[in-house]
């Protein structure tokens, strides 16, 4: 048995692996491993509540874990109506006051049995629970509720092999203080989880931004400098969209913007693992490594159609570099930005209604690569420094004196 000293070690360790965990699922894992190290256990989950679907969702496994069982499962859940301990005991007992407490239950147990000798009894008997301790091995379980901002988030989980000490009612006293532990640093994290997004994301669309952007594309391009892994950005430029908000309002415009990224995401959807981001104004683009260039094209073609149906605007003006093609070597994200960026300023200055491709086009290198002329003569690029500014005129000459 851990002692006082050791269990508020634990609870030390378990909160300051949690404020150190880098995302969300590191944070879950931290709290299974640190719960079931406070608790003696062999085995410890971490679940969810999934209000509208109606389940409990198990986020994370850790520990000895039995065949079937995955670390990071993608689908293991279960109704939450087996479960009215979680779904049902907690708002009868938290409306009145007496908080969520942690529970014990024993493979050995029948209905209506206690959960073992010295344990706290179940706020009701659970014949799954029951089933699963017995059919994985295991003789016993502390289950304690997590309660987040006055609601049940889910439960943490941990178990001991049969043949060990089963758990008691000290055991469901220190369980409950771990979940408050855990649910402190869940709300910590999912705090953080939202300003990390909403740092990647464009706030009127929902689409990344161009910080996302500039972030995944520096990894693409180590990655297809490091394996060859092709490499395609499409940059659009949505026509139209000053003309709407000059004639009819911004707020119309902003329906225009969120319409086309409606698009943009269902069509970038094609693609796996594409990334559909807004990088300001108007203009916007599509990231993706792995799909070939055609596959690209093809998707952009038909963005390109069905944005030219939007009842708002005047279509988009799309350009495409992708190291797919023959462009020479792309060591840096910079070089197919303004690939891209030159191939959308050509498709707009023809008013294409189809994507202009860097490489199949031979104007758009030369576009690219050409040095910066006068401002006036072509449209700058994103990363080019803008031109000095004219110097101010000479103020005229004095009349010759007579």
């Amino acid at each position: 048995m851990m002692g006082v000293d050791g269990r508020l070690g634990a609870v030390v360790a378990l909160s300051q692996a949690m404020a150190a965990a880098p995302a969300a699922r590191d944070a879950w894992l931290a709290a299974a491993l640190g719960a079931r190290e406070a608790l003696g256990g062999s085995f410890a989950a971490l679940s969810l509540w999934e209000r509208d679907l109606g389940r409990l969702k198990v986020l994370v496994n850790a520990g000895e874990r039995v065949a079937g069982e995955e670390e990071f499962p993608e689908d293991e859940s279960y109704p939450v109506h087996q479960f009215p301990e979680i779904a049902e005991f907690p708002h009868e007992r938290w409306t009145g006051g007496g908080g969520a407490h942690a529970w014990v239950e024993t493979a050995d147990a029948g209905p209506g049995a206690a959960p073992g000798p010295g344990a706290r009894a179940a706020p009701g008997h659970c014949p799954q629970r029951v089933a699963a301790l017995r059919r994985r091995g295991r003789g016993c379980c502390v289950v304690a509720p997590i309660v987040l901002h006055g609601r049940a988030w889910g439960e943490l989980y941990v178990a001991r092999p049969r043949g060990a000490t089963v758990f008691d009612t000290d055991d469901a006293d220190f369980a409950t203080v771990i979940a408050s532990v855990v649910a402190a640093g869940i709300a910590q994290t999912e705090r953080l989880e939202e300003v990390r997004r909403l740092a990647f994301t464009d706030p009127l669309t929902g689409l990344a931004n161009r910080r996302a952007v500039d972030a995944r594309l520096d990894e693409a391009i180590a990655a297809h400098r490091r394996e060859g892994a092709v490499v395609s950005l499409v940059v659009c430029d949505l026509n139209g969209l000053k003309k709407v908000n000059d004639t009819q309002g911004h707020a119309v415009g902003d329906r225009l913007l969120e319409r086309f990224s409606t698009l943009l995401s269902v069509c970038g959807a094609r693609l796996p693992g594409a990334l559909a981001a807004r990088l300001g104004g108007d203009e916007f683009c599509l990231l993706t490594v792995g799909p070939a260039a055609d596959e690209v094209i093809a998707v952009a073609g038909e963005l390109c159609l069905r944005a030219a149906g939007l009842e708002l605007g005047e279509g988009v003006a799309c350009g495409i570099a992708s190291t797919g093609d023959p462009i020479g070597e792309v060591r840096s994200a910079r070089r197919l930005f303004r690939l891209a960026d030159a191939a959308q300023y050509r498709a707009k200055g023809a008013r294409s209604r189809q994507p202009v491709v860097a490489g199949r086009d031979g104007a758009v290198i030369r576009l690219a690569d050409a040095p910066a002329p006068p401002s006036g003569d072509r449209r700058r690029f994103r990363d080019a420094p803008p031109p000095p500014p004219p110097p101010p005129p000479l103020s005229p000459l004095p009349p010759p004196s007579s």
